[in-house]
Order: C-alpha cells, then sequence, then structure tokens
C-alpha cells in the first residue's frame, strides 16, 4: 500500500529511471494522475503536462464507462459493448459532444492558452495515480499516438493484472508497481487518497515548463 500520491510518484518515478528513458515527456491524467506526475517529471528530469480524456457514460448510469473521449475528438468505445446495451449512436454522438466540451474547458483552467508541446520524436510517459478497467489510459495512449509520440509508456502505481495484460499490447510499454488479481478500486492502495482539485493540477502544472511546445493548443473545434 502507498502512503499518498506523492510516495507512490516518487516509487513509479524510481522505477521509470532505472529504465534510462530518453527525451521524455510525463503526461499526466488529471486530477489524482497529476501529484503522482509530478514526483515523476522530476526524477526524471522531465517536462510535465496534462493529458486530458473523458469517459462517456452508459444512459442513466454515468459512472458506468461505455467509451471515452480524447481531446483530440476521438471516440474509443467496445462495440461489442455497445450492441449488448443497445446504445444508439445518437446517443453516443451528444455525450461524446458534451464530454468533449468538459475537456476543452478543462485544459483553458489547467493551461490558460499555452501551446500544447511537440510529441513527434518523444517519449510520452502517461501517468495517472491507478487504473481499474482502463477506459482512460487507453484513449490517452490513443491521442498520444496520433500526436505522433515515438514511443509510449503507460505508467502507473496500481492496476488490476488483467487490465494491464490488455495495455500491454496498445503502449510500447507499461510499468505498473502492483497489479494484484483480486483488485477492487484505486483507493484501497492508498493510505490517503483525497480529491484533487483544479486548483493544485494547476499550481503543479506551474512548477513545469509547460510553455516549450511550438504547436498550438490541442482542442479541436
Amino acid at each position: 500500500m502507498f502512503r499518498n500520491r506523492t510516495e507512490a510518484g516518487r516509487l513509479l518515478g524510481n522505477a521509470l529511471l532505472s529504465l534510462k528513458v530518453q527525451n521524455a515527456i510525463v503526461l499526466a491524467i488529471p486530477g489524482g494522475g497529476v501529484p503522482v506526475g509530478r514526483e515523476v517529471a522530476d526524477i526524471l528530469g522531465s517536462e510535465l503536462d496534462v493529458i486530458v480524456t473523458r469517459k462517456i457514460g452508459a444512459p442513466g448510469n454515468p459512472e458506468y464507462a461505455i467509451g471515452s473521449v480524447t481531446q483530440d475528438g476521438q471516440i474509443i468505445t467496445d462495440m461489442r459493448l455497445l450492441e449488448e446495451l443497445h446504445i444508439s449512436h445518437d446517443y453516443l454522438e451528444s455525450e461524446a459532444a458534451t464530454q468533449l466540451e468538459k475537456i476543452r474547458n478543462s485544459l483553458k483552467k489547467y493551461r490558460g492558452m499555452k501551446a500544447y508541446p511537440e510529441l513527434e520524436g518523444r517519449t510520452a510517459v502517461i501517468v495517472d495515480d491507478g487504473i481499474a478497467t482502463g477506459s482512460t489510459m487507453r484513449a490517452a495512449i490513443q491521442s498520444a499516438r496520433k500526436m505522433s509520440a515515438s514511443t509510449i509508456i503507460a505508467a502507473v502505481p496500481v492496476g488490476p493484472r488483467d487490465t494491464i495484460a490488455k495495455l500491454s499490447k496498445l503502449a510500447d510499454r507499461v510499468v505498473c508497481l502492483m497489479s494484484p488479481v483480486n483488485f477492487f478500486a484505486v483507493g484501497d492502495y492508498y493510505s490517503e487518497f483525497e480529491q484533487v482539485d483544479e486548483e493544485t493540477v494547476s499550481r503543479m502544472l506551474g512548477g513545469s515548463g509547460t510553455t516549450s511546445g511550438s504547436g498550438q493548443v490541442s482542442i479541436p473545434r
């Protein structure tokens, strides 16, 4: 068990340091992934930024993810699940548009109008405080692929073994410190697991070189 996200981030950063990661940028998934990512970036001596995705909830049960949206507007779903739940195309498109607008707002709150860093030719280390279903991480990986990252490393302190195995087929490498078979919730593996608010995210990003990218902010119109 980890004491808090800071400790988890230090342990994760040291694990990544042993891989001798070159030309890396740490992309943290808000909010809980940012304190972890801050520690990882400091240990690696890397730039820290965020990568924002939103889940698409099922009708009448928004906490049950049927898909996700990336910050560049890609919709990622499991077609078999959509068929089983009889999810209409209209519902999917409408909910995706709603979540994309929330992504735009989050990026503005976290980053202002700073240029999003160029990922082409770089190693993107995508960090979260843990994963359960992996839908958010899958969307982040796909988003980083589209932005032409040369290598993608998914890095988390904890996640279920079967999900880690699936992610290993999408990312170039997965680093996970704990992968229990009997997994219930990410928070079960932390002594302290408080919510991370937007102010904290913005403050932690303020300590990184988020202005170094030369491209435009990746907010689809």
